[in-house]
Order: C-alpha cells, then sequence, then structure tokens
C-alpha cells in the first residue's frame, strides 16, 4: 500500500471561492484543448483566468534577487506583486513536467495501467535526466507514475505518461502546446514533455507571466495538490511492480514555513529554476525565478525564498 506524505493546508472560504471561480472555467476549455483535433484546439479561446496583472507600482522590492528572470504574484487574483523580466521567453528546465502532468490529469483514467516500456533506460542515459529508476515491464497506474514524474521529476516516467497519453510521444507534445494556447500562454513552446535540452538547448521555452498561469491551474486540480505538497511518497511492491521511494526534490518544503510546492527545474541552459507556491494567514503567494545561480544540479531556494519573504511582508 502506498503512503503519502502531509497534506496541503486547506484554504479559506474566501481564497477557496477566488481559486476554484477561475478553475472550474478552465476545465472545459482544458478538455477542449486535449481532446480536438490541432485545427480545433488552436482555436479554443483563453480560459478566464487571464494573464497575470501587475499591482500598482510599489515603492519597494525584494532585494538580493539575482534571477535573470522572476515573478511573484497573489495566487488567488493573479496579481503580480514584483517581476523581472516578465514576459522574457526563457528555458525552463522540468518545469516543463507541470504541464506534462495537467495534461494527464485533465485527460483522466488515471487508474489504468501502464506498462513502463524498455526505451526509458537508454532515454535517461542519453540524455543525462533525472530518474525515478523506473525498471521495464513494470506496471504501474497512471496516478502513480505522476508522483514518480512531480517528485523525482522523473523523466523516464515523463516518457511513459506521454506514450501512453499522445498516445505517442509527438502526439503528447501537440497536446501540451495546444493546452498552453488554450490558457493564453502565447510566448510558451513545447518541444518534449521534459524540459530536456532537445531538439536544441531553447526549443522548450515559457516566461515568468505564462508560468504564474500555469502554476495558477495547475494547483487548482486537487490531485496535483496533493502531489506536490508531499515531501516523499513510498510505493510497495506489487501486483506486477517492485517497491518505489520517491523524494520531493522542491527546497522550500519542509524547510520555509507554509511551501505547497510547486515543481523544480534545471538544465546547463535554463540554470536553477523554481515555480513555487507558499501560503501564510490565509494569503496565497505563487511565484517563478528562473536561471538563479547555484552550484550542481540541486535547486537553489535563496532567490524564491527573498520573493516570499518579501511579499508577505506586504500588507494584505
Amino acid at each position: 500500500m502506498a503512503t503519502r506524505g502531509r497534506r496541503a493546508p486547506r484554504t479559506t472560504r474566501a481564497n477557496r471561492t477566488l481559486r476554484l471561480a477561475a478553475g472550474s472555467a478552465l476545465a472545459a476549455c482544458l478538455v477542449l484543448a486535449i481532446a480536438a483535433p490541432p485545427s480545433l484546439a488552436q482555436t479554443a479561446a483563453p480560459a478566464s483566468a487571464a494573464p497575470a496583472r501587475h499591482a500598482a507600482t510599489r515603492s519597494t522590492a525584494p532585494s538580493g534577487v539575482r534571477a535573470k528572470a522572476a515573478a511573484i504574484a497573489n495566487a488567488s487574483t493573479g496579481t503580480v506583486l514584483w517581476s523581472r523580466e516578465l514576459n522574457t521567453e526563457r528555458p525552463i528546465g522540468s518545469i516543463t513536467k507541470v504541464m506534462t502532468a495537467l495534461v494527464v490529469i485533465t485527460a483522466g483514467d488515471l487508474n489504468r495501467t501502464i506498462t513502463i516500456p524498455s526505451a526509458v533506460v537508454s532515454y535517461v542515459q542519453q540524455h543525462d535526466a533525472s530518474s525515478a529508476g523506473l525498471h521495464p515491464g513494470d506496471k504501474l497506474t497512471a496516478a502513480e507514475l505522476l508522483e514518480a514524474l512531480l517528485l523525482p521529476s522523473g523523466a523516464d516516467a515523463a516518457y511513459a505518461l506521454a506514450d501512453a497519453y499522445g498516445p505517442g510521444l509527438a502526439n503528447f507534445i501537440g497536446k501540451m502546446n495546444a493546452v498552453a494556447k488554450a490558457l493564453g500562454m502565447t510566448r510558451t513552446h513545447f518541444s518534449n514533455f521534459d524540459g530536456l535540452p532537445w531538439p536544441t538547448e531553447y526549443s522548450t521555452y515559457s516566461t515568468p507571466a505564462d508560468l504564474l498561469t500555469l502554476g495558477r491551474v495547475a494547483m487548482e486540480s486537487r490531485v496535483f495538490r496533493s502531489i506536490v505538497a508531499q515531501r516523499s511518497y513510498r510505493l510497495a511492491a506489487g501486483n506486477g511492480h517492485r517497491a518505489y521511494l520517491w523524494h520531493n526534490l522542491d527546497p522550500l518544503l519542509g524547510v520555509y514555513p507554509g511551501a505547497i510546492g510547486i515543481k523544480t527545474g534545471y538544465t546547463a541552459a535554463a540554470g536553477h529554476c523554481l515555480l513555487f507556491e507558499a501560503t501564510r494567514n490565509g494569503r496565497f503567494l505563487i511565484g517563478v525565478t528562473l536561471d538563479s545561480p547555484g552550484a550542481g544540479t540541486t535547486v537553489n531556494a535563496a532567490d524564491p525564498t527573498r520573493l516570499l519573504n518579501w511579499a508577505f511582508s506586504l500588507p494584505a
């Protein structure tokens, strides 16, 4: 039996109403974008969760933020409190997997069984990718693979989900771009399902503004929220698969009070990236940092911490 980590904090009624209003309006649009042929999906009207907008100019700004592009916003309303290069396109690394998860969750049938293809091993090795350690031939549900996708940032899990839900990798990537278009993410493009630098380092890209939109939509999903708020997930050996233990790579969880997700990203071109959300006293903040400095592949939490500390210090 699988055991789960802590649950995300409950929202206040007012914040829940604000957030669910946007989420319910998006549902039909996402289903259309995923299910329809490309010609129809591309004509889907942008959902009602409008692109992030700026608050009135403030006399203060967060200090010490070194990310090349970043933003922080009120998660309930989308109002941007501060930004740098808000609409500049940059590689985003494994933050890409938020869209991968959103496409799968919106498509549904999360209890379906997926057999891990043998190709995942060579794929991970070829791209020197982060892995959930999946074994070819193991049979896991889509829900279990979402854990493997979002916590240890498994490119092998991304491959298996994309291949199953496309069906086929190319079809799945097409669905990712259709959903991005439906959400009004006009400066975003996905060339793959995991954010790795193929075909080129800059062929998958987005902006802070678009990623705030993506993060707000993803966090409307109960399934998504429950996964990214966990520090770890243990899957006991069962019929058709061995045991797995996956740890969340998010550097804020369990460290920054009120952190509830969302997703790390790193490649040499993208640098240290983090899409994050935290709550305090009924307030929800969502932010993103792209290309923060840091050594190695473990994402540095310094810039997100500075942004959250600054934004929580503002009057409500």
